[in-house]
């Protein structure tokens, strides 16, 4: 890049760039622009302020508390357990919950297990020996029951058997149930107290209706049209997740209880209301062998010779998840004026787009550009350009500064004067313009800082040569 070039980037550093209005007659454009105008002034009004409540300040740390219930009884009469009534302690774990509670649905029990030697379950890889040596003395069975005694106990004349282990024998059972074993918790009701706060705006809230009336929540169910009532049947909230009871009841299932506040609190208190939503949050789709909700616990007992025995259950049923949600808002002058800003800047951004379609993308582009873009100098540089080009108009219009083609200069004069009195008439035409340009070079003289790029010999000369045209 030459030294000039380095200049003239220099001295466009200092050039300051200002707004010129120009009006462009160009329908199609100025449909653009309105049409641009009523789309952002219409997502302002309708999306940002309606919709999305923008003009509010939110408050998203919802501070909320949650307590379970259930109640309901079942019965129950099988080969292991016989007759047994079901009650809470018995199917609910823990008896009362807080975000999370199970409700058991089917089990798997083994009764009656005491500490001694005995089989490992047919099945378990690190189990299964052909001979003592496959059986290390001392080591747990992987994925097993209990410690290996070095014996490996084969059944009959088979190659086959299962190591010896210490644990609680007999090992657990493995005959799953065709139906549910409690199917009737069906029926069983769910009490869920919820209380929330937005610290931000001091603003608390419940969702149980507040009255003095006792019995309110042991008649009342939960609907749509009775929000203030919590109290759910397990039944109807697996059906509004879209499972069926007795399917997620054989193996287990995972529940997600959804409560949502979002609070406009421009409005009443009581105008901020709950709402629930129900969804399976374990997959029903994936089929695995591990597919389901279940785990296992144990009921310890002592005989009469204080020997421990207990009942293993491996219980399966359904876990509900409360999860507690929302965010509140209010009027705030800041989030107003800044929504308010942006959509401003939006037209802006309409009104550009708009100049580039009309500076380079219509027909006329080069006729509105350079309408819309100007380069202006100073005043000083302006009025020598302006007398440069006044010169070089007096050279070209005014008579006699230049002999004609193929005339010598000394023959001009002879050949004026012969030309007589028809010569001087059209000379007479020529007088008012020859006497405008030179009252407006004489004006040009006149202007300071700029008077010494005039010679006066100059007018003189063209004076004289008018003089003699006469």
């Amino acid at each position: 890049m030459g030294q000039a070039a380095w200049k003239g980037f220099a001295l466009s550093l200092f050039d300051y760039k200002t707004a010129k209005f120009v009006v462009a007659k160009s329908k199609k454009v100025g449909l653009l622009y309105r049409v641009l105008q009523l789309t952002i002034l219409l997502y302002l009004l309708i999306w940002v302020f309606l919709i999305k409540k923008s003009y509010q300040d939110i408050d998203t740390s919802l501070q909320s508390a949650v307590v379970t219930k259930v109640k309901g009884v079942a019965y129950t009469n099988t080969t292991m357990l016989g007759e047994r009534l079901w009650d809470v302690a018995d199917f609910v774990i823990p008896s009362q919950g807080e975000n999370v509670f199970f409700v058991v649905t089917n089990l798997i029990v083994t009764p009656n297990q005491r500490q001694g030697i005995c089989a490992e379950r047919e099945g378990i890889p690190d189990g299964e020996c052909s001979e003592d040596t496959d059986c290390h003395a001392g080591e747990s069975v992987v994925a097993g029951h209990g410690l290996k005694t070095g014996r490996c106990l084969r059944v009959g004349n088979s190659t086959r058997g299962t190591c010896e282990i210490f644990a609680w024998c007999p090992v657990e059972t493995m005959s799953m149930p065709t139906d549910p074993l409690l199917k009737d918790a069906e029926g069983f009701t769910v009490f869920i107290k919820n209380f929330i706060r937005f610290p931000k705006f001091n603003f608390s809230k419940a969702n149980v209706l507040e009255t003095n009336n006792k019995t309110f929540l042991k008649t009342c169910r939960f609907s749509s049209k009775n929000l203030y009532c919590p109290i759910f049947r397990l039944g109807s909230i697996v059906r509004w997740a879209g499972a069926d009871f007795q399917d997620i009841a054989l193996k287990g299932g995972v529940i997600g209880i959804h409560i949502e506040w979002n609070c406009d609190l421009d409005k009443a208190a009581p105008k901020c209301d709950p709402r629930y939503y129900f969804n399976r949050l374990d997959n029903k789709h994936t089929k695995s062998i591990s597919s389901g909700y279940n785990f296992r616990f144990a009921r310890y007992y002592r005989d009469s010779n204080g020997v421990e025995f207990r009942d293993l259950m491996k219980a399966y049923g359904i876990r509900f998840d409360v999860i507690v949600n929302g965010k509140a808002g209010k009027f705030s002058i800041i989030p107003t004026v800044i929504n308010i800003g942006s959509g401003l800047a939006l037209m802006g951004a309409g009104a550009f787009f708009c100049d580039l379609v009309l500076i380079y993308l219509i027909r006329k582009s080069d006729f509105y550009r350079d309408k819309k873009f100007e380069r202006v100098r100073s005043q000083e540089k302006e009025a020598n350009v302006e007398l440069e080009v006044n010169e070089i108009e007096l050279e070209q219009e005014l008579p006699g500064d230049k002999p004609a083609e193929g005339v010598q200069q000394d023959e001009q004069p002879q050949e004026l004067a012969q030309s007589g009195r028809k010569q001087s008439n059209s000379c007479q035409l020529f007088e008012p313009a020859r006497s405008g340009l030179l009252e407006k070079s004489i004006k040009n003289v006149k202007q300071p800082q700029i008077s010494q790029t005039v010679k006066t010999e100059d007018i003189a000369g063209a004076l004289g040569r008018e003089q003699i045209q006469r």
